[in-house]
């Protein structure tokens, strides 16, 4: 866990991971009871260790295409009439700053940041979008890495082009709703070797998170530790003119930041913001 003040806790004396069942026994408020009565010692050397994803092994990655108007506008789509819906290999979630492995032959891997959901208590057919929130354990910076050939250009559906290893970069940080008083007000921002490539805010969703919850509740059940990607901003290669994709080339970079395939480094390198923040 990690303190306002920069402090980081261990979590084993409640939990072995942040997994489904984590989330389903209340875990979140079992670690703010023990932070709140001094019973979470420091995590030591936390500084050396790997930042991994902050939800561990999720059911299914639901993500919803098409979310922002800037975004349908930059691609040349209609807003659709009802979220459209498609699936991640939930096995893609990695830490934020773990590589991304681009695919062998790729010249369209592309970048899309986004405001990632976490499903906290199981939800079937809910009522309204209102009690539909009310499942939302947190909230975290994701980012939807697609290659738009295989998305595309190759038949079938979109899922082709987004559930290659390591394709979802998520975190580093979970949010918990009780930090976030309105999830349609948050920044969201990716750099791209330096570049700003995307700044948006959850403002702009054409459907907003309890709208989604609510709306996917009503086709599958939401299970504890579930994950949405609810849509991008504008900014994405597939909307800027002669803007190559991500590709691999020999570079020194950071090994717990940078982009890569098997054998090496790719030639941009995302920088994931470090929380959530209001515009």
């Amino acid at each position: 866990m990690l303190h306002a003040g920069g402090t980081v806790f261990d979590l084993r004396s409640i939990t072995d991971d942040l997994d489904g069942a984590f989330f389903a026994r209340g875990g979140t408020a079992l670690v703010r009871e023990a932070h709140g009565v001094g019973a979470l010692a420091e995590l030591p050397d936390a500084m050396s260790l790997r930042v991994g994803a902050p939800i561990a092994r999720p059911g299914k990655v639901v993500c919803i295409g098409l979310n922002y108007r800037d975004h349908a506008a930059e691609t040349g789509a209609d807003l659709p009439a009802e979220p459209i819906v498609f699936l991640k290999d939930p096995m893609t979630l990695v830490g934020a700053y773990d590589e991304v492995r681009i695919p062998r032959g790729s010249t369209k891997t592309d970048w899309e940041v986004e405001l990632g959901v976490v499903i906290g208590s199981e939800v079937r057919y809910a009522a309204s979008p209102e009690e539909a929130i009310r499942h939302v354990a947190g909230y975290a910076v994701s980012h939807d890495v697609s290659e738009r050939e295989f998305q595309l250009e190759r038949g079938g559906q979109w899922g082709k082009g987004k559930s290659c290893e390591t394709f979802n970069p998520f975190g580093p940080t979970l949010v918990t709703v009780d930090e976030i008083e309105d999830p349609q007000a948050l920044a969201l921002r990716l750099v791209v070797n330096g570049v700003v490539r995307q700044e948006g805010t959850t403002a702009d969703m054409i459907f907003p998170v309890a709208h989604l919850v609510w709306y996917l509740s009503q086709f599958m059940v939401l299970y504890p530790g579930d994950v949405i990607n609810t849509g991008t901003p504008a900014g994405v290669a597939l909307g800027i003119p002669d803007t190559p994709g991500l590709a691999p080339r020999p570079a020194r970079a950071s090994p717990r930041r940078r982009l890569s395939d098997s054998h090496s480094p790719t030639r941009r390198r995302m920088n994931p913001p470090r929380s959530l923040r209001h515009p």
